[in-house]
């Protein structure tokens, strides 16, 4: 596991993002952060570090006139595996809860266990969401498309610890592979999933995955190491395109749309990222006791 530290003036983006890492190394096939348009000017797996990103992060929160949600997870995980080294992750979630604001924070692993204590903090103070990225029911299937990182049980149980902790939940049911695991019984598996951990929304963009410079070349390389003759069917079906949806697109969505209705889970992609975005206050309810 190799590293390196850079320097930045800033880790929190205009709409208040935050990567810490650069790079990752839970070796999903599938990754989209592997991309040319990102001008990542290290290997993938040697990790880029924010240097002193907890103090730039506290000097951006006191800047802002009110609390808001502080995002992370977007570009890179931030429970990769030097997180149990570094706890980089975790003093920023200091600050975040130090100075009242929310935070929606998506991972794969179960290393967000560790940080649950935080969590649970700043959902009682502010909001905290925590969300989980879901493909793959099978678990061995899980283990060639996403080997590095949590199975899809051990993420199930994240969120359902979660549930009994009364922090929030939300699932990014993404990427979803055309002809590896775009099938009914994959998505009523992880659908059983969120519907047993009542989570609050599932994002979904559709069925299907997005390929370009740099993240196909990888992943057709995985696609023959693991599905022979499967890159030329993807070939033959999606050419050099970036979208690449799966054939049973609308069958899945109509499922996916039927069981979120059934079950009170917010399913529009609006609806979602207003949920996960809108920052909530409960100062002034805990006042009230």
């Amino acid at each position: 596991m190799t590293y390196h530290y850079a320097d930045y003036k800033t880790i929190l983006s205009p709409k208040n993002g935050m990567n810490i890492y650069r790079g990752c190394t839970h070796g999903c096939i599938y990754c989209d952060s592997r991309s040319a348009c990102y001008q990542m000017k290290h290997d993938f797996e040697d990790i880029e570090i924010k240097r002193d990103a907890a103090n730039i992060l506290e000097k951006q929160l006191l800047r802002k006139r009110y609390p808001c949600m502080i995002s992370t997870g977007a570009m890179c995980d931030p429970y990769i595996h030097l997180e149990e080294k570094l706890n980089i992750t975790r003093s920023c979630l200091e600050v975040i809860k130090k100075h009242g604001f929310g935070l929606a924070i998506l991972t794969k692993s179960d290393r967000i266990m560790r940080d649950i204590d935080l969590l649970y903090t700043i959902n009682v103070k502010a909001k905290c969401v925590v969300q989980m990225t879901l493909t793959t029911f099978d678990e061995e299937l899980c283990k060639i498309l996403e080997p590095n990182v949590s199975t899809t049980a051990e993420r199930f149980t994240v969120l359902e610890t979660m549930r009994k902790a009364e922090i929030p939940t939300v699932v990014w049911l993404d990427p979803i592979l055309p002809f590896i695991n775009d099938s009914e019984e994959n998505l009523r598996g992880l659908l059983d999933y969120c519907i047993r951990a009542k989570v609050r929304a599932i994002v979904c963009f559709g069925f299907g995955t997005t390929m370009r410079e740099g993240s196909r070349d990888y992943f057709y390389e995985k696609l023959d190491e693991h599905f022979p003759d499967m890159k030329q069917k993807y070939i033959q079906t999606f050419s050099g395109s970036y979208q690449c949806r799966s054939p049973k697109n609308s069958r899945l969505m109509s499922i996916f749309r039927e069981e979120c209705h059934k079950h009170g889970i917010i399913y529009r992609q609006s609806d979602a990222f207003k949920y996960i975005h809108k920052f909530e206050s409960k100062i002034g309810q805990l006042s009230l006791f």
